[in-house]
Protein backbone atom coordinates (compact mmCIF):
# COMPACT_ATOMS: atom_id res chain seq x y z
CA UNK A 1 0.00 0.00 0.00
CA UNK A 2 1.10 3.38 -0.80
CA UNK A 3 0.77 5.53 2.28
CA UNK A 4 0.14 9.75 1.63
CA UNK A 5 3.91 10.25 2.62
CA UNK A 6 5.46 7.85 0.37
CA UNK A 7 3.00 9.26 -2.09
CA UNK A 8 4.55 12.69 -1.63
CA UNK A 9 8.21 11.22 -2.03
CA UNK A 10 7.74 9.70 -5.28
CA UNK A 11 6.11 12.64 -7.22
CA UNK A 12 8.91 14.91 -5.71
CA UNK A 13 11.40 12.02 -6.79
CA UNK A 14 9.32 11.96 -10.37
CA UNK A 15 9.17 15.76 -10.53
CA UNK A 16 13.26 15.72 -9.97
CA UNK A 17 14.08 13.28 -12.42
CA UNK A 18 11.59 15.32 -15.04
CA UNK A 19 13.92 18.22 -14.39
CA UNK A 20 16.79 16.22 -14.96
CA UNK A 21 15.57 15.11 -18.40
CA UNK A 22 13.72 18.37 -19.46
CA UNK A 23 14.83 21.31 -17.33
CA UNK A 24 12.99 23.42 -15.10
CA UNK A 25 9.30 24.47 -15.73
CA UNK A 26 9.50 27.54 -17.93
CA UNK A 27 13.27 27.31 -17.84
CA UNK A 28 13.66 24.84 -21.08
CA UNK A 29 16.10 25.80 -23.46
CA UNK A 30 14.96 26.62 -26.81
CA UNK A 31 15.85 23.97 -29.64
CA UNK A 32 17.61 25.50 -32.57
CA UNK A 33 15.39 26.93 -35.56
CA UNK A 34 13.84 24.64 -38.53
CA UNK A 35 12.50 25.86 -41.87
CA UNK A 36 9.12 24.11 -40.71
CA UNK A 37 6.52 25.66 -42.82
CA UNK A 38 8.96 26.96 -45.46
CA UNK A 39 8.41 26.63 -48.69
CA UNK A 40 11.23 26.67 -51.48
CA UNK A 41 10.79 29.94 -54.08
CA UNK A 42 13.72 29.09 -56.15
CA UNK A 43 14.19 25.92 -57.75
CA UNK A 44 17.91 26.07 -58.42
CA UNK A 45 17.58 25.82 -62.18
CA UNK A 46 15.43 28.19 -63.81
CA UNK A 47 14.12 31.34 -63.28
CA UNK A 48 10.81 30.26 -62.96
CA UNK A 49 8.58 32.64 -61.36
CA UNK A 50 10.96 34.93 -61.54
CA UNK A 51 10.74 38.17 -63.83
CA UNK A 52 14.21 40.24 -64.68
CA UNK A 53 16.29 41.42 -67.20
CA UNK A 54 17.92 38.58 -69.23
CA UNK A 55 20.83 41.10 -70.11
CA UNK A 56 21.78 41.02 -66.50
CA UNK A 57 19.99 37.95 -64.34
CA UNK A 58 20.80 33.88 -65.14
CA UNK A 59 20.71 30.96 -63.20
CA UNK A 60 24.61 30.03 -62.35
CA UNK A 61 25.76 26.89 -60.42
CA UNK A 62 22.55 26.97 -58.51
CA UNK A 63 22.14 30.61 -57.72
CA UNK A 64 19.92 33.19 -58.94
CA UNK A 65 23.08 35.56 -60.16
CA UNK A 66 23.12 38.91 -61.09
CA UNK A 67 26.16 40.27 -63.02
CA UNK A 68 27.43 43.77 -64.36
CA UNK A 69 30.21 44.60 -66.91
CA UNK A 70 32.43 47.39 -67.70
CA UNK A 71 31.09 46.51 -71.51
CA UNK A 72 27.28 46.13 -69.88
CA UNK A 73 26.92 48.50 -67.08
CA UNK A 74 23.57 49.30 -65.26
CA UNK A 75 21.53 52.50 -64.73
CA UNK A 76 19.33 52.75 -62.81
CA UNK A 77 19.07 49.65 -60.44
CA UNK A 78 17.77 47.04 -61.58
CA UNK A 79 15.54 43.90 -59.70
CA UNK A 80 15.09 40.25 -60.51
CA UNK A 81 10.99 40.44 -59.07
CA UNK A 82 9.40 37.01 -57.96
CA UNK A 83 5.78 36.50 -59.32
CA UNK A 84 5.20 33.95 -57.52
CA UNK A 85 3.04 36.04 -54.85
CA UNK A 86 3.35 39.17 -52.89
CA UNK A 87 5.29 39.73 -49.02
CA UNK A 88 2.87 40.43 -46.50
CA UNK A 89 3.33 39.08 -42.66
CA UNK A 90 6.44 36.65 -43.46
CA UNK A 91 9.58 34.63 -43.09
CA UNK A 92 12.58 34.96 -46.36
CA UNK A 93 15.44 32.92 -45.51
CA UNK A 94 18.16 32.73 -48.04
CA UNK A 95 22.12 32.88 -48.79
CA UNK A 96 24.09 35.27 -50.63
CA UNK A 97 27.78 36.07 -51.85
CA UNK A 98 28.78 39.68 -53.09
CA UNK A 99 31.82 40.76 -54.92
CA UNK A 100 33.53 43.03 -52.92
CA UNK A 101 32.51 46.05 -55.21
CA UNK A 102 29.17 44.88 -55.16
CA UNK A 103 26.15 46.79 -53.60
CA UNK A 104 22.69 44.97 -53.71
CA UNK A 105 19.45 44.01 -51.34
CA UNK A 106 16.42 41.81 -50.78
CA UNK A 107 13.32 44.08 -51.24
CA UNK A 108 10.23 43.01 -49.75
CA UNK A 109 6.56 44.30 -49.62
CA UNK A 110 7.66 47.24 -52.74
CA UNK A 111 5.86 48.49 -55.64
CA UNK A 112 6.94 48.85 -58.96
CA UNK A 113 7.91 52.20 -60.50
CA UNK A 114 7.42 52.00 -64.12
CA UNK A 115 8.37 55.60 -65.36
CA UNK A 116 11.97 54.39 -63.67
CA UNK A 117 12.10 51.40 -65.83
CA UNK A 118 10.65 47.96 -66.18
CA UNK A 119 12.11 45.96 -63.50
CA UNK A 120 12.20 48.98 -60.92
CA UNK A 121 10.96 48.54 -57.24
CA UNK A 122 10.68 51.16 -54.17
CA UNK A 123 10.18 49.98 -50.80
CA UNK A 124 11.56 48.22 -47.79
CA UNK A 125 14.85 46.77 -48.10
CA UNK A 126 17.38 44.46 -46.44
CA UNK A 127 20.56 46.25 -47.59
CA UNK A 128 23.36 44.05 -48.68
CA UNK A 129 27.23 45.19 -49.83
CA UNK A 130 30.30 43.70 -50.27
CA UNK A 131 32.24 45.84 -48.20
CA UNK A 132 29.66 45.49 -45.51
CA UNK A 133 29.30 49.36 -44.76
CA UNK A 134 25.50 48.54 -44.70
CA UNK A 135 24.89 45.21 -45.11
CA UNK A 136 22.20 44.10 -42.40
CA UNK A 137 20.39 47.65 -42.19
CA UNK A 138 17.07 48.68 -43.24
CA UNK A 139 16.85 51.02 -46.45
CA UNK A 140 13.74 52.24 -47.90
CA UNK A 141 14.53 52.35 -51.85
CA UNK A 142 13.28 55.49 -53.39
CA UNK A 143 11.46 56.68 -50.00
CA UNK A 144 12.71 57.38 -46.50
CA UNK A 145 16.01 55.96 -46.64
CA UNK A 146 17.76 54.56 -43.83
CA UNK A 147 15.10 53.83 -41.22
CA UNK A 148 17.05 51.40 -39.24
CA UNK A 149 20.97 50.90 -39.03
CA UNK A 150 23.04 47.84 -38.09
CA UNK A 151 23.15 47.80 -34.40
CA UNK A 152 19.80 49.84 -33.93
CA UNK A 153 16.54 48.96 -33.16
CA UNK A 154 14.06 51.98 -34.46
CA UNK A 155 10.68 53.09 -33.92
CA UNK A 156 9.31 55.05 -36.45
CA UNK A 157 6.81 57.85 -35.77
CA UNK A 158 4.01 59.69 -37.97
CA UNK A 159 6.47 61.98 -40.20
CA UNK A 160 9.14 60.00 -40.66
CA UNK A 161 11.01 60.74 -37.01
CA UNK A 162 13.34 58.32 -36.34
CA UNK A 163 13.31 57.26 -32.26
CA UNK A 164 16.36 54.98 -31.27
CA UNK A 165 14.42 52.28 -28.65
CA UNK A 166 17.48 49.85 -28.34
CA UNK A 167 20.58 48.13 -30.05
CA UNK A 168 21.04 44.29 -30.59
CA UNK A 169 24.57 44.72 -30.04
CA UNK A 170 27.74 47.60 -31.25
CA UNK A 171 27.79 48.08 -34.66
CA UNK A 172 31.36 47.31 -35.64
CA UNK A 173 30.78 43.66 -33.35
CA UNK A 174 27.98 42.84 -35.59
CA UNK A 175 30.02 44.11 -38.95
CA UNK A 176 32.85 41.62 -37.94
CA UNK A 177 30.33 38.01 -37.92
CA UNK A 178 29.75 39.06 -41.63
CA UNK A 179 31.76 37.20 -44.13
CA UNK A 180 33.45 39.04 -47.18
CA UNK A 181 33.50 37.00 -50.27
CA UNK A 182 32.08 34.64 -49.29
CA UNK A 183 28.17 32.67 -48.72
CA UNK A 184 26.10 34.90 -45.69
CA UNK A 185 23.11 33.54 -44.44
CA UNK A 186 19.71 36.21 -44.28
CA UNK A 187 16.87 36.21 -42.16
CA UNK A 188 13.80 38.96 -42.66
CA UNK A 189 10.90 38.24 -40.44
CA UNK A 190 7.96 40.90 -40.89
CA UNK A 191 4.77 40.67 -38.99
CA UNK A 192 1.94 44.01 -38.68
CA UNK A 193 4.67 46.72 -38.41
CA UNK A 194 7.54 45.01 -36.97
CA UNK A 195 10.42 43.82 -39.19
CA UNK A 196 13.86 42.51 -38.23
CA UNK A 197 16.59 41.77 -40.09
CA UNK A 198 19.39 38.75 -39.29
CA UNK A 199 22.89 37.61 -40.88
CA UNK A 200 24.54 34.76 -39.95
CA UNK A 201 21.70 34.20 -36.83
CA UNK A 202 22.81 37.64 -35.10
CA UNK A 203 20.13 40.54 -35.06
CA UNK A 204 21.56 43.59 -37.35
CA UNK A 205 18.34 46.17 -37.23
CA UNK A 206 14.76 45.98 -35.84
CA UNK A 207 11.91 48.52 -37.11
CA UNK A 208 8.83 49.39 -35.32
CA UNK A 209 7.30 51.23 -38.45
CA UNK A 210 4.25 53.29 -36.85
CA UNK A 211 4.33 56.46 -39.56
CA UNK A 212 0.86 55.39 -41.55
CA UNK A 213 1.75 57.63 -44.54
CA UNK A 214 5.09 55.79 -45.22
CA UNK A 215 4.98 52.17 -44.53
CA UNK A 216 3.83 49.35 -46.62
CA UNK A 217 1.72 46.75 -45.24
CA UNK A 218 2.35 44.47 -48.56
CA UNK A 219 4.13 44.13 -51.73
CA UNK A 220 6.27 42.47 -54.36
CA UNK A 221 9.66 40.43 -53.71
CA UNK A 222 12.74 41.30 -55.26
CA UNK A 223 16.74 40.82 -55.50
CA UNK A 224 18.56 43.95 -56.32
CA UNK A 225 21.56 44.67 -58.72
CA UNK A 226 22.77 48.04 -57.98
CA UNK A 227 24.52 51.00 -60.52
CA UNK A 228 28.06 51.51 -60.39
CA UNK A 229 30.70 49.62 -61.04
CA UNK A 230 30.92 46.13 -62.10
CA UNK A 231 29.53 43.51 -59.40
CA UNK A 232 27.85 39.98 -59.72
CA UNK A 233 25.74 38.77 -56.83
CA UNK A 234 23.92 35.43 -56.09
CA UNK A 235 21.43 33.91 -54.10
CA UNK A 236 20.96 30.56 -53.79
CA UNK A 237 18.18 28.44 -51.01
CA UNK A 238 15.44 30.73 -50.88
CA UNK A 239 12.85 29.79 -48.81
CA UNK A 240 9.66 31.84 -47.84
CA UNK A 241 6.70 30.99 -45.06
CA UNK A 242 3.99 33.10 -45.24
CA UNK A 243 1.76 34.05 -42.24
CA UNK A 244 -1.72 34.18 -41.60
Amino acid sequence: MITGSLRLVLTAALVAAAVCVFGAPGRQAPVPDDNAGFQAIFDGMTLNNWDGDPAFWRVENGAITGETTPERPLKPNTFIIWRGGTTKDFELKAEYRISESGNSGVQYRSSAVPEAGKWVLKGYQADIDGRNNYTGMLYEERARGFLAERGQFVRVAEGGIRKMVGSPGEPDALKALIKVGDWNRIHILARGNAITHLINGRVMSVLIDEDPKGRSAEGLLGLQLHQGPPMKIEFRNLLMKNVP
